[in-house]
C-alpha cells in the first residue's frame, strides 16, 4: 500500500491521549499511533501537553479544559473555534494527501479556502447529529465526505449526508488485561450525567440489592444534576463514587467487575466504555438505545434491555454470561488494528 501523508486533526478539549477522561482524543491517539506503525507520516495538531510518536503541531499550549478560563462554557467554545481557525492557518498551503477530521462541525466552513482546497478531506463524527446549530452546518456540507462510527448514528442526522464509510471505534487490547474471576461489585463508568443514565444505575442496584461503583467526570453543565440526584444516593457503602480516574485505575474497576451497567437514556453513537469493559471480560447491561446493539451480542457479551426492571432480572442472570467470550469478541471487532485497517480501505477508496 503506498504510504500516506495525513494531517491528523484533533479537539483541544483534552490532550492526546487523555489522562482521564476523552473518549474521541483517546480513539485520535490510538489510530495515528497505528498508523505511524505501518509507516505512514502522520501529523497530529493537537494541544501541546498531547503525548505522540508523530509530528505533534500545538493548536493550543494545554489542553481547554485545563485552563481556568474554561469553567465558563461560553468561553470554552470560543477557544474551540479560535483552535479551528489555528488549524486552518496551519493547513494552508501545505501539501498531505488525506486530511482527516475529529474536530467536526467547525473545520467544514473551512475546508475549501485557498490553499487548502486542493487536499481531500474527510470528516469522522464522533457524537450525535441532531444539535440545531450542527444540523444547519451539515445542510450546507452535505456532500463532504463523512465517516460514521455505527450505523445507528446516521439516523441521527437531519440531513442526507455523504457518507463514505462505517469505521467502528477501536482499542489497543494490550493496555488492557482479562478478568477471569471478578469481585463483589457491578460498576458504572461513564459521565456523570442524565443521558448517561447515572441516576438509572443507582436505581438499578437499589432493586437488584448489589454493590455499585461508579466513577466518571462531572462536567460543569451537571453539577446541578449530580449536587441534587446522585449525590444523596450515595453512601460510601452500596453506592461509592470514585470519581474521575486514568487508564489503570478503570481497567481495575472495570475487570473486577461482575458487569457494567450502562442504562444510557440517549441515542449513543458508539459506546468506548462498553469495549473496554468487555475486553477485560465483564460483560455489559444496557438499555437498548444507539449502537449498542451494533456493539453487545445481547445473551453472550451482556445483556441488551428495555429499562430497569427488564435490567434488575439480567443482574440475577449475569453469570450465565462467559467472561471470556466477552473478551473474544472485542479482539475480534474493535481492536485499534482493526480500526485502522478499516480508515486505510476508507482512504484508499476516497481517492481512488
Amino acid at each position: 500500500m503506498k504510504k500516506l501523508k495525513i494531517a491528523m486533526l484533533a479537539p483541544i478539549e483534552e490532550q492526546v491521549p487523555p489522562k482521564k477522561y476523552g473518549g474521541t482524543e483517546l480513539i485520535v491517539h490510538n489510530l495515528t499511533e497505528e498508523l505511524a506503525s505501518r509507516g505512514h507520516d502522520v501529523t497530529l495538531l493537537a494541544s501541546g501537553d498531547s503525548q505522540t510518536n508523530v509530528n505533534l503541531v500545538p493548536v493550543f499550549p494545554k489542553a481547554i479544559r485545563t485552563l481556568p478560563e474554561s469553567k465558563n462554557i461560553d468561553v470554552r467554545r470560543a477557544l474551540s473555534i479560535i483552535g479551528a481557525g489555528r488549524v486552518v492557518e496551519y493547513l494552508k498551503d501545505k501539501e498531505f494527501d488525506i486530511v482527516h477530521n475529529h474536530i467536526g462541525w467547525m473545520f467544514l466552513p473551512f475546508a475549501g479556502i485557498a490553499g487548502i482546497a486542493g487536499m481531500p478531506v474527510v470528516t469522522t463524527f464522533h457524537g450525535f447529529l441532531k444539535a440545531s446549530y450542527e444540523a444547519e452546518v451539515y445542510r450546507h456540507y452535505a456532500d463532504h465526505n463523512y465517516i460514521s462510527i455505527s450505523m445507528n448514528q446516521r439516523e441521527s442526522a437531519q440531513t442526507k449526508l455523504n457518507f463514505i464509510a462505517n469505521v467502528y471505534n477501536g482499542i489497543n487490547i494490550e493496555k488492557f488485561r482479562f478478568f477471569p474471576e471478578p469481585k463483589n461489585y457491578f460498576a458504572f463508568l461513564a459521565r456523570i450525567s442524565q443521558e448517561k443514565g447515572a441516576f438509572e444505575a443507582i436505581q438499578i442496584a437499589k432493586k437488584a440489592r448489589v454493590n455499585l461503583v461508579m466513577a466518571g467526570k462531572i462536567d460543569p453543565v451537571d453539577e446541578k444534576y449530580f449536587k441534587n440526584k446522585i449525590e444523596p444516593l450515595i453512601d460510601g457503602e452500596q453506592i461509592k463514587f470514585i470519581g474521575e480516574i486514568g487508564h489503570e485505575e478503570k481497567v481495575e474497576l472495570l475487570g473486577n467487575a461482575k458487569a457494567l451497567i450502562a442504562p444510557i437514556q440517549w441515542e449513543e453513537p458508539f459506546g468506548l466504555y462498553f469495549i473496554e469493559s468487555m475486553i477485560c471480560g465483564t460483560p455489559v447491561i444496557a438499555n437498548r438505545m444507539g449502537s449498542v446493539p451494533e456493539i453487545i451480542v445481547d445473551g453472550k457479551t451482556g445483556f441488551i434491555v428495555d429499562g430497569i426492571d427488564e435490567a434488575v432480572e439480567k443482574i440475577e442472570q449475569i453469570g450465565a454470561i462467559e467472561r471470556l467470550d466477552c473478551h473474544k469478541h472485542v479482539k475480534k471487532n474493535f481492536s485499534s488494528k482493526k480500526m485502522a485497517d478499516r480508515y486505510l480501505e476508507a482512504y484508499m477508496k476516497f481517492l481512488g
